[in-house]
């Protein structure tokens, strides 16, 4: 019997300086999406992360979002960041981190 794949994200330029997430941000996903991420940012000029349209994400994505946050010499702004991980950013006291 053969596991199943490890659910999907996607990054891609979804305008111009921002730069769009989407699919799964979870434990499976998120050293990847984190790396993904990085290189995206680093070989491009952008100011906005874009969550609208991440399906689930959990501690882990959340933790990716932030690392991506804190990357030096980048100002980035996430902007509509899915309602359970901003809930979960609340309750962790670190929504005003990535605000």
């Amino acid at each position: 019997m053969t596991e199943p794949a490890a659910p999907a994200f996607r990054v891609a330029t979804t305008e111009p300086g921002t730069l769009g997430v989407s699919g799964v941000l979870s434990f499976n996903t998120a050293a990847a999406a984190m790396q993904a991420i990085s290189a995206a940012l680093a070989a491009g000029s952008f100011d906005r992360l874009d969550l609208g349209e991440v399906e689930r994400s959990d501690s882990a994505g959340l933790a990716c979002v932030l690392a991506v946050a804190a990357l030096p010499g980048k100002t980035l702004r996430v902007v509509r960041m899915p309602p359970g991980m901003q809930a979960l950013a609340t309750v962790c006291e670190v929504d005003q981190l990535i605000a």
